[in-house]
């Protein structure tokens, strides 16, 4: 059957108290637990967004996966991961729909992984030393990561990744694609839609980006690193 998630890149962090639960949308593919409360990004990423950024956005993804879903027995058996990384194989009729909503859920699913405020503000560990040898420091790593983000035109994403010969890359892709597409495997990715940070910066994506860095999960990147390089 169609899942949320088909491995601990893209699974949804457990519920837990005080957090937002996890949602049935009465298909195969359901919203993941958020993992904490719409204000614990605040003031970084503020509570209205959060919430309609997940409950609405996010979850029309899913409403719209699964009524492909209910009538298409190929995109009904296959994790949304799956999905992506075959669309040839998904019926023509109904591929771009697929492309644009399985997109949607994965890469929210992941993204909503990639948020704490807090505990590690920078890289630790093996994608530390990655990161300085590819780039010098985790401030310029950030820079150019910054760039890719606010270099993308109109709505879309830009990612940190690994290539299948394990190299780091920034890199950005449009509307609701995912490095997995093309056979990267992504560590961190920023949201640029306007969704994502419209109430609290209007159209000053150059604030958003700059307070991301504030509400990075660098635990999970870091172990997304060790996984897709081991």
């Amino acid at each position: 059957m169609g899942s949320t998630v088909s491995n601990t890149m893209f699974a949804p962090a457990s519920a837990v108290a005080g957090t937002t639960p996890a949602a049935s949308t009465g298909g195969v593919f359901t919203l993941p637990s958020l993992g904490y409360a719409f204000d614990a990004l605040e003031p970084y990423i503020d509570a209205q967004t959060m919430e309609i950024h997940y409950s609405k956005h996010h979850a029309a993804y899913v409403e719209a996966l699964n009524k492909v879903a209910a009538t298409n027995p190929t995109v009904a058996s296959r994790t949304a991961e799956e999905l992506l990384k075959d669309l040839s194989s998904v019926p023509e009729d109904v591929r771009t729909k697929v492309r644009n909503n399985a997109g949607g859920h994965v890469n929210h699913s992941f993204f909503w992984l990639s948020l704490k405020k807090g505990d590690a503000p920078k890289s630790g560990g093996e994608l530390a030393k990655a990161i300085a040898r590819k780039w010098g420091d985790q401030a310029s790593f950030y820079e150019k990561f910054s760039t890719a983000a606010l270099d993308t035109f109109g709505s879309g994403w830009a990612w940190l990744s690994v290539t299948p010969a394990k190299e780091l890359v920034i890199e950005s892709t449009p509307n609701q694609d995912n490095p997995i597409m093309h056979a990267n495997k992504p560590l961190l990715g920023i949201d640029v839609w306007e969704h994502a940070y419209y109430l609290k910066h209007q159209n000053k994506r150059k604030d958003y980006v700059a307070a991301f860095a504030n509400v990075i999960n660098w635990d999970v990147v870091d172990k997304r690193y060790d996984e897709a390089v081991s």
